[in-house]
């Protein structure tokens, strides 16, 4: 086995694995079964400017720079909480001890040093090094001489490298738990019960997407990874909880974009005696909670646009956004025939769809949701693309639906929810004639939500939040790739 190992290495990293070797042939173990620190690099040089007696203390990290003047090494220690510089002196680590750590110990070698700290001539905290310890060897070198990753599939396939490289990197993902949490506890203060419903699922819905699918072998039929939460979370309204939440992942067998991933996090909360502009308060509430847990402020700038999160956010139909920026009025042309006829005679480039509300909104996408860059909730949408929201009264195809957009792009989905069970199942039904027509990702018949909504559900106002884009807007970070720490990528 170790020759089949050895095979793989190439030459610095044999050199490393060589060193190995001599360590263990000295009878030093180079993956020390425990280790035990006494303070972060952090605590320790906060303790030393409070003038706390830090005698002994024992830091553990990884070596990211060294400097040999002779008798005397200057090195930096770096862990999760900062680095600190480290001193060794000849005479007081020994001699063997000494030359083991030029020659065998290399940058990215987890170590564990003891001593005392004290302030150079320059002001810099270091440890004067009394003894010191090998913590797990590195046989593959650091990338690029910790300068960082450059290279963008390198950083998304080996993240692992990108983080102990870059700390931009590390930082969007301490954000991105600050996000979650700040969305969590708001939630919770507000009477939301969290709650987990499945992820592999009979049938899946909520949403149109095409799911993955699989098999399990025991029960011998097909399930589907969800596509989101929302039926089930419904459900739970029937069963008389009045606010519940879910912060989970989806999967949606689509695209691959700079807002796509197959694999992507949403919060879904629905409340009962609640709608939309319940909803867009609460929208505007949480964004707010958010930012100041991420950012500590409502102003920011995401890709060079100052972003004011301040409430309230702008209104606006899908009818005035896409008049503004295309002059069509899809009131007069409300049939895909005629939609399409003065898209075609203002030579506009919109990719057909196979229906009018598709069209409407593949028309939206394309030439209104780019300029939407100040929080803007874009509201009352066709009823052919939401078949779960209610009619809006006065309003012929148009249901109560609101979108919020920042930066020119979507970042969630609301409601006022449809408890009508006679109308959603003809809702089911009509996007039944759609399938056939060839939109395979048309919603199909749930005849199981269906009974659950006969035994009644209550008014409700329902949400969906793109986790991941919400913590692109606050890393001000271009890609969804880059806030989650192990996206999908092309082979």
């Amino acid at each position: 086995m170790t020759e089949e190992f050895t095979a793989r290495l190439n030459e610095q990293e044999q050199q490393r694995y060589e060193k190995l070797a001599r360590l263990r042939a000295r009878g030093i173990e180079p993956y020390p079964l425990r280790a035990t620190r006494t303070h972060t690099t952090r605590k320790a040089i906060d303790a030393f400017t409070r003038d706390e007696k830090l005698d002994g203390a024992f830091l553990a990290g990884r070596l990211v720079a060294f400097r040999d003047m002779g008798k005397l090494t200057f090195a930096h220690l770096q862990d999760g909480s900062g680095k600190i510089q480290l001193m060794f002196r000849k005479d007081q680590v020994g001699d063997d001890n000494y030359t083991l750590l030029l020659k065998e110990y290399d940058l990215g070698d987890y170590i564990g040093a003891e001593g005392n700290l004290f302030r150079t001539k320059t002001g810099e905290v270091t440890l004067q090094v009394t003894r010191f310890q090998l913590l797990a060897k590195t046989l593959s070198p650091m990338p690029e001489k910790w300068h960082g990753l450059k290279d963008v599939e390198t950083r998304y396939r080996q993240r692992y490298l990108d983080l102990l490289s870059n700390e931009t990197s590390r930082n969007v993902f301490v954000t991105r738990a600050r996000v979650v949490g700040a969305m969590r506890k708001y939630l919770d203060e507000h009477g939301f019960l969290e709650v987990e419903t499945p992820t592999l699922q009979p049938l899946y819905g909520g949403a149109s997407a095409q799911p993955f699918v699989t098999h399990h072998n025991e029960l011998d039929r097909d399930l589907y990874l969800r596509i989101a939460t929302e039926l089930y979370l419904k459900r739970l309204l029937v069963g008389g909880y009045e606010r519940v939440y879910e912060i989970g992942k989806n999967f949606r067998n689509e695209g691959v974009s700079f807002k796509h991933n197959p694999e992507f996090t949403m919060m879904e909360c629905y409340q009962a005696y609640a709608d939309y502009t319940t909803m867009m308060t609460l929208v505007e509430e949480m964004f707010a909670a958010c930012a100041q847990a991420a950012i500590g402020a409502l102003k920011f700038t995401y890709q060079g646009h100052e972003i004011d999160l301040t409430p309230p956010w702008k209104r606006l139909s899908i009818h005035d956004a896409i008049m503004q920026q295309t002059q069509i009025d899809i009131f007069q042309s409300s049939d895909l025939k005629s939609l399409r006829a003065q898209i075609d005679e203002l030579k506009l480039k919109v990719a057909p769809q196979p229906t009018w509300g598709k069209t409407v909104d593949e028309l939206f996408s394309a030439f209104a949701e780019p300029k939407l860059i100040q929080p803007t909730f874009v509201m009352d949408h066709p009823e052919e693309i939401s078949p779960f929201a209610k009619k809006k009264p006065d309003a012929e195809g148009i249901v109560e639906r609101f979108e919020p957009y920042i930066g020119g792009f979507e970042v969630g989905n609301a409601f006022t929810e449809l408890n009508d069970p006679v109308d959603q199942y003809e809702r089911f039904l009509g996007q039944a004639k759609q399938r056939a027509a060839g939109d395979v990702e048309a919603h199909p018949i749930d005849l199981d939500f269906i009974q659950a909504m006969m035994h009644g559900m209550p008014p409700t106002g329902g949400l969906g939040i793109g986790v991941d884009r919400m913590v692109m807007l606050f890393t001000d970070q271009p890609s969804i790739r880059d806030v989650i720490l192990f996206p999908q990528l092309r082979t």
